[in-house]
């Protein structure tokens, strides 16, 4: 389904079942898997591919060097961008092209969910099931897993493939530095933590 006000290049490929809503624009060349959600206003860049199962809600803007593995979630007004020296000018004093500048490129990870009006800065990639808070902006990489918030964004904790926040064995939050055994207080995946990363303990 596209809305008729929204704009999809007809050299743009869009899976089955997808929906574009009003004004939303998918550039040329970008890829969109199925099941998806773009929402009102979003923008997706030339080149971009989307995995299946995504939404990418109102006023999102996803750019040229953005890939967006199954599962992603990306909120209303987040922005990817894909330049960490920008300028509108080179050095003589020029209108900056195509060939002044390089690509930072930036891949969300399986099931990564990024906050309402979140940034993530070129060159820095969200791993698997790891959460960004509202408002974030997002400096390095975030680890799988991982619960990051703030400006710069940093680590808060850890997170379940549910979504919900992990917690030790007393039933608080699982301390961002703390090393050990984790659980979903929701679901009950058991996690390891160390080291700065995260992982399931036991399949389901």
């Amino acid at each position: 389904m596209i809305h008729p006000s929204a704009d999809v290049s007809a050299d743009a490929k869009i899976g089955e079942r997808t929906r574009i809503w009003n004004r939303a624009q998918v550039r040329e060349g970008a890829v969109i898997g199925d099941d998806c959600i773009v929402g009102k206003d979003a923008y997706v860049d030339f080149g971009v591919r989307v995995g299946d199962r995504c939404k990418i809600q109102n006023g999102a803007l996803v750019y040229h060097g953005v890939t967006v593995e199954t599962g992603v979630f990306i909120g209303p007004g987040a922005i990817l961008t894909n330049d960490r020296y920008p300028r509108a000018i080179t050095a003589a004093g020029e209108l900056a092209g195509a060939d002044d500048w390089t690509v930072s490129t930036i891949t969300l990870r399986y099931g990564s969910s990024i906050g309402a009006g979140a940034v993530v800065v070129a060159g820095n990639d969200v791993g698997r099931f790891a959460t960004v808070g509202a408002g974030a902006i997002v400096t390095r990489p975030v680890p799988d897993h991982a619960l990051v918030a703030g400006n710069p964004a940093r680590r808060l904790g850890w997170v379940c493939a549910c979504g919900q926040r992990l917690a030790d064995a007393s039933g608080r939050h699982f301390p961002a530095e703390g090393e050990g055994a984790a659980t979903c207080p929701a679901c009950g995946r058991q996690y390891v933590i160390g080291a700065g990363t995260c992982a399931e303990a036991t399949a389901r």
